[in-house]
């Protein structure tokens, strides 16, 4: 142990006996700090520390401005970098737009790179466009399809889907978008209140909702004479004429009895905007593609000539 009178400490300071180290000088209640030098390892990785941050703030962006920052001497920036990904990135996107441009909807081999970057850009368009009404999971709402199951007004191949999200459904200054429209036989009095009623309960034995009745059997004749040449001898619907299937266990607007009368009564008058007014050809590609993925699209069957027939499309 050192002896504080062979060892003064400075003035105000003064040598701890217990450690025969110097204090700092300080005390707060009775308590004194030792004036312990640090580890010599530590002071040299200090020091290189105060020599890296140095160095970085010369070799890059650092020191705010007020303007802009320091640029570095290397001239490296994260907005650069990030740049330089997006430019990759669009290059990429580029060469598949391009691809996705000059083939034919339904040319896409579905198990093809083209088709699976065609599903994810439609799966994003759709996240933006289209989810309002079709929801997150495209599973639709009372009056608005669900894109996953595999009942097609208007037909579910591909070229079909593409051309009913290309010209919409029922848009009033489009001669080429899909239209079918329903006589509302109560409203505009075609049929009395208890022959509509007749006609309900036909309707919902097609798809075995109801038990037959004579009230359905009454009702299956004026199917015949009023709604045949649409939905079809059995119910099965044209797509064509965008009639739907009756016969399924699939309902646009509800299955009820008082829904199904409301439609017979007042018929119903759905639209779709055309988005091929809206978007870029192909991402209104990208979306068919996307929507054909969910699981109820129809594989492409080339059918008549006639365009009033060879178009058809999506819900």
């Amino acid at each position: 142990m050192a002896d504080p009178k062979k060892n003064p400490a400075p003035a105000g300071r003064r040598i701890d006996e217990a450690t025969n180290t110097e204090t700092v000088g300080h005390e707060w209640d009775g308590i004194e700090e030792l004036n312990t030098p640090l580890p010599r390892w530590w002071l040299w990785t200090f020091y290189a520390t105060i020599v890296f941050a140095i160095g970085y703030a010369i070799a890059y962006p650092a020191w705010p401005m007020i303007s802009q920052g320091t640029e570095g001497v290397l001239g490296w920036t994260s907005r650069g970098e990030l740049k330089k990904d997006l430019d990759a990135a669009a290059t990429q996107r580029s060469q598949v737009v391009a691809a996705l441009a000059r083939t034919p909807i339904e040319r896409l081999d579905p198990d093809s790179d083209l088709m699976r970057a065609a599903v994810s850009g439609g799966a994003a368009a759709f996240k933006v466009n289209c989810v309002q009404c079709h929801g997150a999971g495209a599973a639709g709402f009372k009056g608005y399809p669900n894109l996953n199951d595999d009942d097609w007004l208007w037909g579910g191949d591909l070229k079909a889907i593409h051309y009913t999200l290309e010209h919409g459904i029922r848009q009033p200054d489009s001669d080429t978008t899909r239209f079918s429209q329903m006589p509302a036989f109560g409203r505009d009095g075609i049929l009395t209140a208890p022959e509509i009623a007749d006609v309900a309960s036909y309707v919902r034995t097609l798809s075995s909702l109801e038990a037959p009745s004579a009230a359905s059997q009454r009702g299956a004749a004026t199917f015949e004479t009023q709604c045949t040449v649409c939905h079809g001898p059995a119910g099965e619907g044209l797509r064509e004429f965008g009639a739907p299937n009756l016969a399924d266990a699939i309902w646009l607007y509800g299955s009820g009895r008082d829904d199904v009368i409301a439609t017979i009564a007042n018929a119903r008058y759905g639209m779709m905007p055309a988005w091929g007014e809206r978007l870029d050809p192909v991402t209104v590609k990208m979306l068919a593609a996307y929507v054909h993925s969910l699981g109820g699209g129809e594989n492409f069957v080339e059918v008549a000539e006639d365009p009033e027939i060879e178009v058809d499309a999506t819900e």
